[in-house]
């Protein structure tokens, strides 16, 4: 398995990364058992939570990821071998996710608490990587800027605050490295000139969405990532499964995540089937699964660190796995570059 070097850090981490949000929802424990003793076995080691997940969020799941992966942890006793990574709920309305009931803010008093559940679920005394999951501040997320930017001067957080309080908790030796995800350029340039002004820990990567059907991260932040070595954790690379082409024509398959809980919104936009279509003829043009290649695309990327991957069982988790055979080529770049620039960032 290809390692690559997390930020500025001595820390390297496999090019695919296990993505656990469906742990303890559309995964049970069990199966979710089974993919991380795969993805093991191939040499993933790096596995991806958060205090939110399962997704969809709810009270009676949220932390259930965590707690699967830090069982499984316990019961092989391989904490030493896992680069494990989690995050902390950025602005949020859902008032479960803390004890008073308020508002889910990024203070350092939320911070605390949710390290320190984070930590007990996960049954361990650090996380390697511990990410800000979104901004503080008001920003549009989740495809939200298809209509245009709307600019928001509502108070949040100060970044420098934010950032002290996760300084303290790799001081303590609860984190070792900070990250951000769902962040803009402006954000991540924040982020590192705070830490250079005050000494505070600097940012060694940024978790954003990223697949043939949104490049977004190409304009703006792709140039940070290489230049300042903040590097792309890509998540959605098969863009929920929509680039199988398994919802084309309305179609919503059982047991997917559509059929389940209807979630796939951010993919059902007026140029998406097109896109897809285009995409689906490029991948058997090559002789390859369309999933795999859409995996192929995004770790080959140079700004990218991982490529996080979600499978709902071993079948897809072995394509997954395939993607790693294919070769990515410049007449396959060509292919896909030519299909994006007449059809650009479809599901931003």
């Amino acid at each position: 398995m290809e390692k690559r070097r997390l930020g500025r850090t001595d820390l390297e981490v496999p090019a695919l990364c296990l993505g656990t949000m469906m742990y303890g929802d559309q995964i049970g424990e069990d199966d979710a058992v089974l993919q991380m003793d795969a993805c093991l076995d191939r040499g993933i080691n790096f596995l991806d939570t958060a205090e939110m997940y399962t997704v969809p969020p709810k009270p009676e799941t949220q932390g259930e990821s965590e707690r699967i992966v830090g069982r499984w942890m316990a019961a092989r006793k391989n904490r030493d071998d896992v680069v494990l990574a989690t995050k902390v709920a950025g602005r949020s309305p859902a008032a479960y996710m803390r004890p008073d009931g308020g508002e889910t803010r990024l203070t350092p008093a939320q911070i605390r608490f949710a390290i320190e559940r984070s930590l007990k679920n996960l049954q361990t005394d650090y996380v390697d990587l511990y990410q800000l999951h979104w901004p503080d501040r008001r920003v549009q997320l989740f495809g939200g800027a298809r209509t245009g930017y709307v600019h928001s001067d509502e108070e949040s957080v100060p970044i420098e605050e934010t950032l002290g309080a996760l300084g303290d908790l790799v001081k303590e030796g609860k984190v070792r490295h900070v990250g951000l995800s769902n962040e803009t350029p402006y954000g991540v340039m924040r982020f590192l000139e705070a830490a250079k002004e005050r000494g505070l820990p600097r940012v060694v990567s940024i978790q954003n969405a990223y697949s043939f059907l949104n490049r977004t991260f190409e304009t703006g932040l792709a140039e940070i990532a290489m230049a300042e070595q903040v590097g792309l954790l890509a998540y959605s690379p098969i863009a929920q499964g929509v680039l199988t082409g398994k919802y084309l024509d309305g179609k919503n398959p059982p047991g997917s995540r559509k059929a389940l809980f209807d979630r796939v919104q951010r993919y059902e936009t007026p140029c998406a089937d097109d896109a897809v279509r285009g995409y689906l003829a490029i991948a058997e043009k090559f002789g390859a699964d369309p999933a795999a290649f859409a995996m192929a695309f995004v770790t080959s990327r140079p700004f990218v660190t991982s490529n996080i991957f979600g499978a709902r069982n071993l079948d897809q988790l072995e394509t997954i796995f395939a993607s790693l055979d294919i070769d990515w080529t410049k007449e396959m770049d060509d292919a896909v570059n030519d299909l994006h620039g007449r059809n650009q960032n479809p599901c931003p």
